[in-house]
């Protein structure tokens, strides 16, 4: 990726250019250090167009066809509530290029068609949970093209629904009948983190199995917890074919949201969600700092010849290590103090 002018980079942003925003997502995307500075530039001159969207993470178990509901819902969205409605598809990443391999875009024909859509298929980058490191910086990238609903799409495996939980005004958790047991199918933790829970695929021979379902989640939830003052995530059935209960989930996330506006905890969910982020890019810093430092990588092939040979103690290796990293560090260029 070529060096950009930012400053135009961020205008055209702000006119709704697609080019733009997708070179912009790229750009926060990327790892390399001089992409990464323009990143910051670009997220700095952008910052007071961000923060308005409403922002709506939706994970779920394999097969709940969790590509198909965002397709319905964001068509329904953009047609009948005159949304602008954008979609990250997080996808395991390529080993060899990093790159997006499930191809979400595909399942999402209809809402690709539609001028108010946005959809970005964004590689996990193998970070835990499936989430990529830039989703975050991708969403305020959109929020500043003038997208009001941005949905955040995991691939539904491992810690991923609580990385997506993290980022979003409104989990949205979808499950599918006749799974097995459904107390075992969706487990305490991901019932405790999701706000709202919606089962697919409510139609045909499949629409009594899933009433049957939501009634066996709606009983799990009051297990969650004894106190009866405290929300508890609301089931409902839907079908991304026929677009029955389509609205009525819909409507049931919005209100989620608006209790929290009401409640006046929206702005601290955000605060919470802005100081999680920002310990997450100084972990993030540090790790790449020290995975590329020569210092380090020659201080940890002598550590490791002497782990070999058992001359030395794995933490004193890791003093060594670290002592190394101490070293290198006033060369970073984010070691430089403001106005320094």
């Amino acid at each position: 990726m070529r060096r950009v002018n930012v400053e135009e980079l961020a205008q055209g942003i702000a006119d709704g250019s697609r080019a733009a925003i997708a070179r912009a997502i790229t750009l926060v995307e990327s790892t390399k250090p001089a992409h990464r500075a323009e990143a910051h530039h670009l997220l700095q001159l952008i910052a007071p167009h961000t923060g308005n969207a409403f922002r709506v993470g939706i994970s779920g178990v394999p097969g709940a066809g969790k590509s198909t509901f965002v397709n319905a819902m964001g068509v329904k969205l953009i047609d009948e509530r005159h949304h602008r409605v954008a979609v990250l598809a997080v996808d395991p990443s390529s080993s060899r290029t990093g790159g997006s391999i499930l191809g979400d875009r595909t399942r999402m024909a209809d809402l690709a068609a539609r001028d108010d859509a946005f959809i970005r298929p964004s590689p996990s980058g193998g970070h835990l949970g499936g989430v990529a490191r830039a989703t975050r910086e991708s969403m305020l990238v959109l929020e500043a093209a003038g997208y009001d609903v941005i949905l955040v799409e995991t691939v539904g495996v491992g810690q991923s629904e609580v990385a997506v939980s993290g980022m979003v005004d409104t989990f949205l958790m979808l499950q599918v009948a006749r799974t097995g047991d459904q107390l075992q199918g969706i487990k305490r933790g991901i019932l405790e983190l999701a706000d709202v829970i919606a089962i697919t695929k409510a139609d045909g021979d499949n629409e009594q199995a899933a009433r049957v379902a939501a009634r066996e989640l709606s009983i799990a939830m009051k297990l969650i917890t004894s106190d009866n003052e405290k929300r508890r995530a609301p089931v409902l059935t839907c079908s991304s074919y026929t677009g029955a209960g389509l609205d009525e989930v819909w409507d049931t996330v919005a209100k989620h949201r608006a209790e929290l506006e009401e409640a006046g905890t929206l702005a601290t969910r955000r605060l919470e969600q802005q100081q999680d982020w920002l310990w997450n890019m100084v972990r993030d810093e540090l790790m790449e700092a020290l995975r590329t430092s020569p210092e380090v990588r020659t201080t940890a092939e002598h550590v490791q010849a002497k782990l070999a040979d058992e001359s030395l103690s794995a933490l004193e290796g890791a003093q060594e290590i670290l002592a190394a990293f101490a070293r290198s560090v006033s060369s970073l260029p984010w070691a430089e103090r403001p106005g320094r």
